[in-house]
């Protein structure tokens, strides 16, 4: 940080920042754009070959559901969701 003059407010600043402002669009390379500022290259090349930036929107995930005790009872037990 010394050799490119980084100070630890300006590193804290740059995160809250980037918690402030997540990201709503994403590609497959995992290039990021939180929609302030000119609209990124890759999301312009994009747009202007015929794809909707809504393509690239990242879904905002549900906030999780509180557990009764140590289950789920909404769960089928015969229809596991690995992917939960």
């Amino acid at each position: 940080m010394e050799e490119f003059g980084i100070t630890l407010e300006a590193l804290a600043e740059s995160i809250q920042h980037d918690v402030d402002h997540p990201p709503l669009y994403r590609d497959a390379r995992g290039n990021e754009w939180n929609g302030l500022g000119d609209m990124p290259d890759w999301l312009r090349a994009a747009s202007n070959a015929g794809v909707s930036p809504d393509f690239f929107r990242i879904e905002s995930k549900p906030a999780p559901q509180p557990m009764v005790g140590t289950e789920k009872t909404d769960i089928d037990p015969r229809q596991p969701d690995l992917f939960a």
